[in-house]
């Protein structure tokens, strides 16, 4: 079945998944079954479940009309709009705000599109197994020459997986924290360096891990020694455990928005946790990166890349400290 429908839902008896392929194809939703328990973030506004007409958002207050929360995908850009080799990327990139063709099979949704803003082709299979999301891609170069590019996800984590006191597991490696972004509720300092989960702080040393009620933060995980990270809630009634291919997105951007910004839209009311696998930091865009002689992309004519994502939703039995 093919078709413009808002939303679309693939489930096994564990795990229920609603997709947007209107709007970048973006996961908006998924439920543990047996728990009724919902782990992707929710933003506090009523989005617009339309794609941009110009497949890209201007800035980020534009994108964020369309932001439901949940897991976007990030192509060819991450982070602020700019203009590199002539082409205008979008905040976020084309990939997260444009329309997928797509054809539902349960238990799979395969979503495909042909770029406009780079010569590439993508395609994403999302298949449920039990209490796992898999998603695997493949992207296709076709063009003549070497390009840039971004590619990342942005899996917010919130719902009813932050409603109570909560931690944050990894697999280890160095922390960075963002050097640029320091709202009034950010505890960490900027350009701090660490190692998984100590971070220095502005009042001492920091435990990512564990993070305060009201926060607003953006750090990277990098170097890292197994491709992982987890949110479980203390009382064990609901964990999610993201794990990816180190290779490709070899660092992992940490967004934290704990009721810590107070200005439009957020109004101090979001509630979302970001573990978001990279192929690139800082998450400020192409040229940014460029600028700054950051590990790009570099895609070539003919390449083709494939890559896979789990996402495991589950009961615990305590803390987690390994992949499963």
């Amino acid at each position: 079945m093919t078709g413009p429908d808002a939303s679309i839902v693939i489930e096994s008896d564990t795990i229920r998944v609603s997709v947007t392929p209107q709007v970048g194809g973006t996961i908006t939703e998924i439920v543990h079954r047996p728990s009724g328990l919902s782990v992707l973030g929710q933003v506090p506004w009523d989005p617009v479940a339309l794609p941009i007409a110009s497949i890209a958002a201007r800035d980020e207050p534009e994108w964020l009309t369309r932001y439901t929360g949940g897991w976007p995908l990030l192509f060819p850009n991450g982070g602020d709009a700019c203009t590199v080799d002539g082409v205008f990327h979008g905040f976020h990139g084309e990939a997260s705000i444009s329309p997928w063709r797509w054809e539902a099979s349960a238990p799979c949704l395969r979503l495909a599109r042909r770029f406009y803003t780079v010569p590439v082709e993508m395609e994403r299979v999302l298949a449920v197994e039990g209490d796992k999301l898999v998603v695997s891609e493949t992207l296709r170069m076709q063009g003549a020459k070497p390009i840039d590019v971004m590619w990342g996800h942005h899996p917010t984590f919130g719902s009813d997986l932050l409603d109570g006191p909560f931690e944050i597991t990894a697999g280890g490696g160095a922390v960075s924290v963002d050097d640029t972004y320091d709202p009034e509720a950010n505890p960490l300092r900027p350009g701090a360096a660490g190692r998984w989960p100590l971070v220095e702080g502005k009042s001492g040393p920091f435990d990512l891990g564990h993070p305060p009620q009201k926060m607003a933060a953006l750090a990277y995980l990098h170097d890292l020694d197994a491709a992982w990270l987890a949110i479980r809630r203390m009382d064990n009634t609901i964990a999610a455990q993201l794990s990816w291919d180190g290779r490709r997105f070899p660092c992992a951007w940490l967004w934290f928005e704990l009721g810590g910004t107070p200005d439009a839209p957020w109004h101090g009311r979001g509630r979302l946790i970001g573990l978001e696998p990279n192929s690139t930091m800082p998450a400020y865009g192409l040229a940014t990166a460029r600028t700054r002689g950051a590990n790009l992309l570099r895609l070539h004519p003919g390449e083709e890349i494939a890559t896979e994502l789990r996402l495991h939703v589950f009961k615990p039995e305590g803390p987690v400290l390994n992949a499963r």
